[in-house]
């Protein structure tokens, strides 16, 4: 018995292979032949018996060949070898039966592509506007590239409900192969339906937040002409409310009597309430620790109240502990869609090497975005700032009405990820009026840019720079706040350096603050794998008591690494200054959430 078995075992051992599949010119070409071959795609899981490897490869001929005809090459010729032998051969499994164990088949792929065919004649079939027919995109003499002709398909179909036609539809192209003359003619059958206006809007999903409320907040109405990429804004528009974790939206599929088209909104709910924890390290600050707990729709329309602790200098021997504590209440749409109240109230202590400071703040604000790049806002407050420097304490009342625009290109709406592209920039004017300690109307000027450039094309390697600058118009250096003048050095404008540590100084070394500030930076980010990263920076800047780019330029330079959560990139920063100061650190470490800019 166990000799008669022997043959049926023998056949039955796995045979390791190699495959290769020769290079047509067209790289994405070639990756589809890769990834349509099973001799490819399932190579390395496992070595299969004989009889398998040469079904496998029969049956990859069908695949290569529908891969090559999406490219329009639909006359072409694939073969497949074993150790030269062809497929047909039929000694093939007898020779395969007899390699000896562990040896490696060869198999080679060879593609013979043939003449590309391109589109003949291109036909629509229905009462198509002339503008609409245009989007298709396609024309004779173009390749015969299977992914391009269902482009034009989606492309038709798209401008079709852009202009209206809300049940239209474009069935997948007919198409006729014309060996002869190497063409593809196509015919596309196209029902436009009538025009339609938006009819009755409703939600599904609501609880806590009014109808009435996110009725307001929609950009669309009924009436309004159907149009995808508008609901599309609309929807975008309540999802950025911040009380919808999700929302989608879907037309009936047949017009209501009046010849209109309904829509629904399908929104869930996020939790009203949220606690939020953030931590930061750096050598020159310390360790800062915050906790925010948040009612995310106070009144049902979507109201924010925020309730901020923390603690600041924790572990800082030299600066000592410090507290912020603030309440901020957020409503949207306040009397316009497109506008946001806000009113903040704060209590700050802290001690830092260039002064001493509790100060309690109350801002209203008024934002409003203008276009989807352009943003801004202008507020009051006042300020009760009682600020000790060199040992002389002052009392100092301020009032503030600061003006602000901010202009984004990023795309980033989320403030996890990172940006790869585009531009974010703002500039500020804040007119104050100082009471108490000195009688000063003065004017802070500030502006600032970034700029990323994604260098591989898919985020993962980009260059990030940045800049800012800033300057004082109105009194003496001496006679502006201490906390009001300007400082450099530190994570937000040069690493490397203590925060503050740039600019004047008095005799003891502690910073006296400046009338102005410039800095600049640029950094490498590369991604490393999936969940890591590391990054290359140099920055520099100045602080004098003059106009910018006056003072002494300090630069420093280090590199870091990034861990990317579902929270964001946690980040790790080591500098050092290449200019150091005489009495200055030697290096400086940061360890926070987020990229540094």
């Amino acid at each position: 018995m166990l000799v008669a078995m022997a043959p049926a075992a023998r056949a039955a051992d796995p045979q390791p292979y190699t495959v290769s599949i020769a290079a047509t010119g067209n790289d994405d070409l070639d990756t589809t032949l890769n990834d349509s071959a099973q001799l490819v795609t399932l190579h390395g899981k496992g070595d299969i018996p004989p009889f398998a490897l040469v079904e496998r490869a029969r049956s990859d001929i069908q695949r290569l060949k529908t891969a090559l005809d999406s490219f329009g090459y639909y006359d072409a010729k694939v073969a497949i070898a074993i150790d030269g032998r062809s497929l047909e051969d039929p000694e093939l499994p007898a020779y395969l039966d007899a390699v000896p164990n562990g040896t490696s088949a060869t198999v080679k792929v060879s593609i013979d592509k043939g003449p590309l065919f391109r589109l003949g004649a291109i036909a629509i079939d229905g009462a198509v506007p002339q503008t609409d027919r245009n989007a298709l995109g396609l024309k004779t003499g173009d390749p015969a590239i299977a992914g391009n002709v269902l482009d034009g398909q989606s492309r038709l179909l798209n401008a079709l409900l852009e202009d209206g036609y809300a049940l239209a539809k474009v069935d997948a192209p007919v198409a006729y192969l014309n060996e002869g003359a190497h063409t593809l003619d196509l015919t596309f059958h196209v029902v436009t339906g009538p025009k339609a206006d938006i009819g009755e809007i409703t939600f599904k999903g609501l609880q806590d937040v009014n109808a009435d409320f996110a009725r307001r907040a929609l950009t669309i109405h009924p009436g309004d002409p159907y149009k995808p990429s508008k609901i599309e804004a609309a929807r975008q528009a309540l999802a950025k409310l911040g009380v919808f974790s999700g929302v989608s939206v879907r037309a009936a599929d047949h017009l209501s009597p009046d010849g209109r088209i309904a829509l629904v909104f399908d929104v869930k709910e996020r939790k009203q309430h949220a606690v939020t924890f953030t931590g930061a390290y750096s050598t020159d600050l310390g360790i800062s620790l915050s906790a925010t707990w948040s009612h995310r729709n106070l009144f049902g329309n979507a109201e924010q109240l925020n309730l901020t602790a923390a603690g600041t200098g924790l572990g800082n021997a030299t600066q000592g502990l410090g507290y912020t504590l603030s309440a901020q209440f957020i409503k949207p749409l306040f009397l316009r869609p497109d506008q946001t109240l806000e009113f903040d109230v704060s209590g700050i202590k802290q001690h830092l090497d260039a002064y001493d400071q509790k100060v309690e703040t109350v801002a209203g604000f008024l934002r409003r975005k203008f276009t989807p790049e352009w943003t801004g806002s202008a507020g009051l407050s006042f300020a009760h700032d009682d600020v000790t420097q060199e040992g002389t304490q002052t009392l100092y009342e301020l009032i503030a009405a600061p003006i602000t625009v901010s202009y984004d290109t990023t795309g980033i709406t989320d403030v996890l990820h990172d940006p790869t592209h585009g531009w974010r920039a703002s500039a500020a004017i804040t007119p104050t009026q100082s009471f108490g300690g000195t009688n000063l109307t003065f004017f802070v000027l500030q502006t600032s840019a970034s700029t990323y450039f994604d260098l591989s094309g898919n985020g993962r390697s980009v260059l990030a720079l940045r800049g800012l600058a800033g300057s004082i118009l109105g009194g003496s250096n001496l006679s502006v706040p201490p906390d009001q003048r300007l400082y450099a050095g530190g994570s937000a404008t040069v690493r490397g350096f203590a925060y503050q540590s740039i600019g004047p100084q008095f005799s003891d070394g502690n910073p006296v603050g400046a009338k102005s500030v410039d800095a600049a930076s640029i950094e490498f980010r590369q991604r490393i794998g999936e969940d890591w990263g590391g990054v290359a920076f140099v920055d520099a800047g100045q602080a004098s008591t003059g106009a910018p780019f006056t003072g002494d330029v300090r630069a420093g330079a280090g590199v870091g690494a990034r861990y990317y959560t579902p929270i964001g990139a946690v980040r790790l920063d080591v500098a050092v200054p290449l200019n150091p100061l005489p009495k200055g650190d030697k290096f400086e470490i940061y360890i926070g959430l987020g990229q540094a800019f």
